[in-house]
């Protein structure tokens, strides 16, 4: 169930179920850069979000006068994938349609989730193929879950976020059914900076929508270890972390949660991506560990 990739610089290994990458180990360092996965607090590691981001108002929506009920975050993150092919530094994992998901989400598709290493850089690519004869709605989500505190002797106060634009994007806030609310806050404010506390968790995932940056680096006021993590064409983005867990999550979406006043028509749903029949729809993003 697990497929391991490793060159002078890293091994990576990923579980075939949900093809969720689940650890991170830099040779030079020395250090794991992924969560643990402890149950006590969160199980997973780094799920993919698929065919939707977020929750569902009421967990159901409405295609084509039909309805269905899906779970946060869709299903994909609890399948197993095919290894349709691998070397030594990549592999390709592949989940398709089928009579299971029909039931839950009524299109024919091909999602292909590809990890590749190069150096100290793993970049995870999603590729979409609508393998029906209609349109396809759908959302897609990237959910990594990074291990703080990176090294001995320092605790998760010792880290902070470094966006590589100036930041001024205001947070989103969250109904207690995880649903967006019309309502934002200033949380970052014309900085590239953020200071990382537990307590910032203790609601929910703190929601951007069009950040200037592409890039977030975490880092520490300690050390030099820490990740770059590269999140180019994704327009909105979250940060979670479990209450009082020692991980922090950096999750570009392409798509959301629907808005509390939402009319549940998939369609009609914000962040949705449509392709037409045979198109693919592709995006990526990468950490490099020091």
């Amino acid at each position: 169930m697990c497929v391991v990739l490793e060159n002078h610089a890293l091994k990576v290994s990923i579980h075939k179920k949900g093809a969720e990458l689940f650890s991170v180990f830099n040779k030079k360092t020395g250090l794991e850069y992924m969560w643990s996965g402890d149950p006590a607090f969160w199980s997973k590691t780094s799920p993919v979000l698929f065919p939707i981001v977020g929750a569902l108002k009421d967990g159901s929506y409405s295609f084509n006068d039909k309805s269905y009920t899906l779970s946060r975050h869709g299903f994909a993150r609890d399948r197993i994938f095919e290894l349709e092919s691998k070397t030594i530094d990549t592999a390709t994992f592949l989940l398709e349609s089928s009579l299971e998901t029909l039931v839950l989400y009524p299109f024919s598709f091909s999602l292909r989730i590809v990890y590749q290493i190069n150096d100290y850089t793993v970049t995870v690519t999603y590729e979409v193929v609508n393998e029906g004869s209609m349109p396809m709605y759908f959302s897609l989500g990237a959910h990594p879950a990074f291990k703080i505190p990176l090294t001995e002797g320092t605790i998760y106060e010792d880290y902070f976020l470094e966006f590589n634009s100036t930041e001024s994007a205001q947070c989103w806030k969250l109904s207690p059914e995880g649903l967006m609310m019309n309502e934002s806050y200033s949380l970052l404010h014309n900085t590239t900076r953020l200071a990382l506390k537990k307590e910032m968790f203790h609601h929910d995932a703190l929601v951007f929508k069009n950040m200037k940056s592409d890039c977030i680096s975490m880092k520490s006021s300690k050390h030099n270890h820490g990740v770059d993590f590269f999140f180019a064409g994704f327009p909105y983005f979250a940060l979670w972390a479990a209450k009082n867990a020692d991980f922090i999550c950096l999750e570009p979406w392409c798509g959301i949660a629907d808005a509390v006043h939402h009319d549940k028509q998939l369609v009609n749903k914000e962040g949705m991506q449509k392709i037409s029949r045979g198109q693919k729809w592709s995006r990526n993003w990468s950490i490099k560990s020091y």
